[in-house]
């Protein structure tokens, strides 16, 4: 299965305009959009969803988002990856790296498992 993104709603919405102009064959939504979980998820609720949804988790968020990826497992939660994106990365460099794991792997691969960006 290919990977399905969903961006968070930290990251700036010209992420997905980047991503979509330069690899509109992407599937990406982003928190907010319709069929995505509404701003103001709270990140328990939003992993929840995404594992529902069997979608990558796009974010920035060093800080907190590792802590409730803990105790998401804790409760016997899973999800189908997080990438995590490095402070002051291009959005090229970002729409390129998301276009490449596309291309490249399959949404199984990052069952439960946790990536920089870019690596």
């Amino acid at each position: 299965m290919k990977i399905r993104y969903l961006l968070d709603e930290n990251l700036s919405p010209r992420v997905k305009l980047t991503v979509a102009r330069h690899y509109p064959g992407l599937d990406l939504l982003r928190v907010g959009d319709e069929g995505a979980p509404a701003l103001g998820t709270l990140d328990p609720e939003l992993l929840v969803w995404l594992d529902q949804q069997q979608r990558v988790l796009v974010t920035d968020n060093r800080k907190s988002m590792p802590s409730h990826i803990a105790d998401h497992h804790a409760v016997g939660g899973h999800h189908w990856g997080i990438f995590l994106v490095r402070k002051r990365t291009s959005l090229l460099l970002l729409a390129e790296t998301l276009s490449v794991y596309w291309d490249v792997t399959e949404a199984e691969q990052w069952r439960d498992v946790m990536e920089w960006l870019p690596v």
